[in-house]
């Protein structure tokens, strides 16, 4: 059998670690029969910016011609010939990124083309989600890690605009109404070929969704290293807060290029992300009968059409924070206490990287020192005396342009 598993998303939903697992153990996937095609931990994420033609900072550029490479490098690896005496076995590949979710019906038409639907492969979609409740406050948190320096209390009304006409409102029903986004992907294919992996609750066991993972990938019984290094922590209000403060100082002067290491790594990420004692972001008192709608919704439909789900759909609605905390209006001790985390942090990388300017001077003088000393050899300007007497003949020079291409030079 020759499958295509193709995970589209949802954002916050632990794909980041899932790619990290299946990007790390690509070579004991394929001796399992499974396929995972990426010389490079984006491969796939530029293949999805590719396929739906999406600006990101530049890196749409990079990204031209990355979803026909990709879907022929699966083609490949689907149509490749058993060796000679062995026996026939199901070869499966995954495509995983969830920037996928927002795709165009036109545009999962192509992919799933691309990919062989209709042509001998079989095609599963796999959807990871999670309750409205935390995605709302996940994916606000997630445009202020982008640059942004909007108010929650600003997003919160442009998503809950009818009209969804505003850049942040299409985005956010794009990659987060589940029905439609099961439409756009799935209208062309069988309901039990569309699976649902649901994020268990708040403080669930911490292998629960993992397993969940696993048995939509069909990874059980593949003994994978699991030690994550990439993921997509989450901050808490003050530490939201300061970003979003950053943001509204500091983008126009540092580009997207500069500003992904230094403040969505380095700050977000690596330092700010540790304060785990922050409260926590969460939706406010006046939404929640709104989203509780929502989620309800969502849950009817899935179970009308029959999709194969793994978790429980109970998990889709929501349980509200006993305590809210408005992160537009944080407590401002606890923003400084951040800001002197994030301080401390960029003067330590400044530190390691006057270290690095440091060591790269004296190995440059050190080797200026070199070839000055070789100058001097007698050698060496007997050499240069008598490569200048050919270059200035004609003769010479010919020969000159002989020996150098021979050793691969042009001058």
């Amino acid at each position: 059998m020759k499958r295509v598993l193709l995970h589209v998303g949802t954002p916050k939903t632990g794909t980041s670690y899932l790619q990290d697992v299946l990007f790390k153990n690509r070579d004991l996937l394929v001796e399992h029969g499974i396929h995972y095609p990426a010389d490079r931990f984006d491969d796939h994420f530029l293949a999805a910016l590719d396929l739906m033609r999406m600006p990101w900072g530049g890196l749409e550029h990079e990204a031209i011609g990355r979803w026909d490479a990709l879907a022929e490098r699966v083609r490949a690896i689907l149509d490749e010939p058993t060796p000679e005496g062995a026996e026939p076995r199901d070869t499966t590949v995954i495509i995983s990124h969830e920037i996928l979710a927002t795709a165009s019906r036109s545009q999962a038409g192509r992919a799933l083309a691309s990919l062989g639907h209709g042509a001998g492969t079989e095609i599963h979609l796999i959807l990871s989600v999670r309750d409205l409740v935390r995605q709302i406050p996940a994916e606000w948190q997630e445009n202020i890690k982008h640059r942004s320096s909007l108010k929650y209390e600003r997003f919160l009304a442009l998503i809950q605009d009818p009209e969804r006409d505003s850049r942040i409102g299409s985005w956010f029903w794009g990659v987060q109404e589940i029905p439609d986004i099961l439409y756009r992907w799935g209208a062309d294919l069988p309901p039990e070929h569309i699976h649902l992996v649901t994020v268990p609750p708040s403080g669930s066991p911490r292998e629960l969704l993992w397993d969940r993972f696993s048995e939509a990938f069909g990874l059980d019984g593949v003994n994978l290293e699991r030690e994550g290094e990439r993921a997509n922590p989450s901050l808490g209000v003050p530490e939201t807060y300061l970003i979003r403060k950053i943001n509204k100082t500091a983008v126009d002067v540092v580009a997207p290029a500069d500003y992904r290491p230094l403040v969505r790594e380095l700050l977000a990420h690596r330092t700010l992300s540790q304060r785990t004692d922050s409260p926590r972001l969460a939706l406010p008192p006046l939404v929640h009968d709104w989203v509780h709608e929502l989620e309800i919704s969502y849950v009817e439909e899935i179970k009308a059409r029959g999709y194969h789900v793994i978790g429980d759909l109970a998990d889709l609605i929501g349980t509200p924070a006993g305590e809210y905390t408005d992160p537009d209006n944080p407590d401002f001790a606890l923003v400084t206490r951040a800001a002197l985390d994030a301080i401390r942090a960029l003067l330590v990388e400044n530190a390691h990287l006057q270290q690095d300017r440091e060591r790269l001077q004296r190995e440059l003088r050190e080797t200026q020192e070199a070839l000055e000393r070789s100058y001097l050899r007698p050698t060496y300007r007997a050499r240069e005396k008598i490569v200048r007497k050919l270059d200035d003949s004609e003769t010479g020079h010919k020969v000159m342009e002989v020996y150098r291409r021979a050793r691969g030079r042009s001058s």
